[in-house]
């Protein structure tokens, strides 16, 4: 059977190239389909993949490039999907994909994909931020503390203030901006066939 390409496919792998991250595709559809794929989406396509040529293919990028995110949607994913990183269903996709994946995106549009990794690489700044600022603020105050210049009331209300700190630090990611209002500029990237 021809998978079919998804409508929002080369837009979705343009924004992902351009956030600085390896892309290829697996599919199950001949050799001719593979190589077709790959003049229209600009990305190396392995063609003939059978799920278990699929997880292989997972493990070798694995070894040659590092973390490995793999997205599916078919029957035929779900055990690259379960062996990748970070496995990513789509929510069109089977029941057995979707068990298999670590992530689901609802619905059927691709390009909610780039919005999630971005989402998902702003939420690991923040975290990172206040892990740092929680570090400094402990490493500081224990050090006033042992040496007996600290006041127990005020190092509750310096307590309270830092973690109100980092709860409204936190709170930023609630303004983050949805899927349909961050688009790349990718156009130069999409190339014309």
């Amino acid at each position: 059977m021809r998978e079919q390409l998804r409508p929002q496919a080369r837009l979705a792998l343009a924004e992902l190239k351009g956030a600085g991250l390896d892309v290829a595709v697996l599919t199950g559809d001949h050799s001719t389909r593979g190589e077709a794929l790959a003049r229209q989406l600009g990305v190396p396509v392995q063609a003939e993949q059978m799920p278990e040529d699929k997880v292989v293919a997972v493990d070798r990028t694995r070894r040659e490039v590092g973390p490995v995110a793999m997205v599916g949607d078919g029957i035929n994913d779900a055990p690259a999907l379960a062996r990748s990183d970070v496995g990513i269903a789509m929510g069109c996709g089977a029941d057995l994909t979707r068990e298999s994946a670590a992530v689901c995106l609802l619905g059927n549009d691709l390009l909610r994909l780039p919005w999630a990794i971005a989402l998902a690489r702003h939420t690991v700044k923040v975290v990172r931020g206040n892990l740092f600022w929680a570090f400094a603020y402990n490493v500081v105050g224990i050090g006033i503390a042992c040496s007996g210049r600290l006041n127990p009331v005020i190092a509750s209300l310096a307590m309270v203030l830092s973690s109100s700190f980092v709860l409204t630090n936190s709170l930023r990611l609630t303004k983050y901006p949805d899927e349909n209002s961050c688009r790349l500029p990718v156009v130069s990237l999409i190339p014309d066939n």
